[in-house]
């Protein structure tokens, strides 16, 4: 017992609880704010390039214009990326047409395999392998070209000589994706039931008109449209995620290396993640016949 007078020890907490209370209280609260630490860092990178994009497209409608800087970006964002949109193309109708063909055979509903090879194409595929390839080739391109620049000292360069670098080379870029992008589509949409109609009706035997009369009633015209609208997006996505990375790379040549290789993989990723909510608005704006 104490002394009368003395202070009992319920009066006072020891020193070192109190310290042990108030970093149990510390490290909770550090151990909430880090779980949430990539969610931040998501939404400031998504906001990186929102701001990347508007910076851009702010410069639209200014002069100087340059439109050879324009020509020069869909030169080497469409024709750099044909050959490899066009072979892709080619052996993804041949396979679809060649599964559907099989699956449908043994209901003798085979001839369907034209209509079904040709809404899928026209709905998903074109737009989305499409966009895949450009990120594989113009996206890592763009990349690796800007980090160059950056590194080397190249856009600062402009910036001594009063030369906006968004404008000179971001903005000619995703223009160029945005309307490159739709006619490398349809021209895997060709080239895709070119190769479907060939294993379908002169390799499988499927009836030439009825292979013609079953896709004119299952493809319609806004199908195509929908791509159309999708690949646009998709272009815009791939391009401006290219021209980030590589606009902000820094380390080097390693610094180089990584944002081409975040480009091609955060330009894949995006695609077949605003594909699905591109796919929602689509269907509610327009919806398909019947529903």
């Amino acid at each position: 017992m104490s002394a009368p007078g003395e202070p009992s020890s319920s009066d006072h907490e020891p020193p070192h609880r109190e310290h042990a209370a108030v970093s149990a209280g510390k490290a909770v609260v550090d151990g909430v704010r880090d779980a949430f630490v990539p969610a931040f860092k998501v939404v400031e990178l998504v906001g990186d390039h929102v701001i990347l994009f508007a910076r851009a497209m702010s410069w639209l409608p200014r002069r100087p214009y340059r439109p050879n800087n324009y020509l020069e970006a869909c030169e080497y964002i469409g024709f750099g990326s044909l050959a490899i949109v066009l072979l892709v193309g080619a052996f993804t109708g041949m396979v679809m047409s060649l599964q559907s063909v099989y699956a449908f055979r043994q209901f003798q509903l085979e001839s369907f395999a034209g209509g079904t090879t040709g809404k899928a194409l026209a709905l998903e595929l074109a737009p989305v392998l499409t966009a895949l390839m450009m990120a594989g080739r113009a996206g890592a391109g763009i990349a690796t070209e800007l980090g160059t620049m950056r590194i080397s000292e190249q856009i600062d360069a402009l910036e001594s000589m009063a030369v906006n670098p968004v404008q000179f080379l971001v903005l000619p870029r995703l223009v160029a994706g945005m309307l490159m992008a739709p006619i490398l589509t349809l021209l895997f949409f060709v080239i895709g039931m070119t190769g479907a109609y060939f294993v379908a009706v002169v390799g499988e035997g499927v009836d030439h008109g009825q292979f013609v009369l079953h896709t004119r009633d299952i493809l319609e015209p806004i199908d195509i449209i929908q791509g159309l609208i999708k690949s646009v997006a998709f272009g815009l996505l791939v391009i401006l995620i290219g021209c980030f990375q590589g606009y902000h790379a820094h380390g080097g040549g390693r610094g180089v290396g990584l944002g081409t290789t975040r480009a091609v993989v955060y330009g894949s990723v995006i695609v077949l993640m605003s594909d699905y909510f591109l796919s929602q608005v689509l269907l509610r704006i327009i919806p398909p016949e019947g529903a």
